[in-house]
């Protein structure tokens, strides 16, 4: 199989954000600390009109994904053409689980209480969980969207704009092994473990590629 032929599917760039404690506190597996986060991701799409409902995709090494789980709301942001590198590297390649992605910033906030970024950003749904099923690295949420709103008339980022345009080419000289095709993070070794995970963007083995 020819794995870069995945690479041609047409992809956005969005990023979700949650907050910790906007559900029940007596709900299992609540988190509760009252904290914005968020994370990038790349899939998202509506799948209905009539209700207004979209597919959400979310790595579970992700804490942006448990706190969805637990809340079952969220915000997200289309990503506008322009975007710079530095929203990337804060939502991207760090944990929520120990960094407070949002220190420093005062996002705006929907209705349901969530942040969103409104700064390049062309508009931003606010969802809530209809269904959730697990695929294995990832759970698939299927969301009713329940606000939205134009934020401007900037065209969409698309993910071959990032690698294009915004993701900062890797310094790979003199060095062997595999590079993550998603953030350029580099695992020295002649053999790629198949159970890698990016310690950055999170991606497995199918998303890096051979140092020539």
């Amino acid at each position: 199989m020819d794995k870069r032929a995945f690479h041609t599917i047409s992809y956005g760039l969005f990023l979700l954000t949650v907050r910790d404690g906007s559900a029940d506190p007596t709900k299992q597996g609540f988190v509760g600390t009252g904290r914005d986060t968020g994370c990038i991701t790349n899939t998202f799409m509506q799948i209905t009109t009539t209700p207004n409902r979209v597919a959400l995709g979310v790595s579970k090494a992700n804490y942006t994904h448990d706190v969805l789980c637990s809340t079952g709301r969220c915000n997200v942001t289309v990503l506008a053409l322009g975007t710079g590198f530095a929203t990337f590297e804060r939502f991207g390649f760090q944990s929520g689980r120990d960094t407070d992605k949002f220190a420093g910033m005062t996002p705006a906030r929907a209705a349901n209480g969530i942040a969103y970024l409104p700064e390049n950003a062309c508009a931003y749904f606010s969802c809530e969980t209809v269904s959730a099923t697990d695929m294995g690295t990832h759970t698939l949420f299927v969301m009713e969207v329940t606000d939205a709103e134009v934020l401007s008339k900037a065209p969409p980022l698309t993910y071959a704009d990032y690698h294009a345009h915004v993701k900062p080419k890797p310094q790979t000289q003199g060095k062997s092994g595999w590079r993550c095709r998603i953030c350029g993070w580099v695992y020295e070794g002649e053999e790629l473990p198949p159970d890698i995970i990016c310690p950055l963007c999170k991606h497995g083995a199918v998303d890096f590629e051979k140092i020539q």
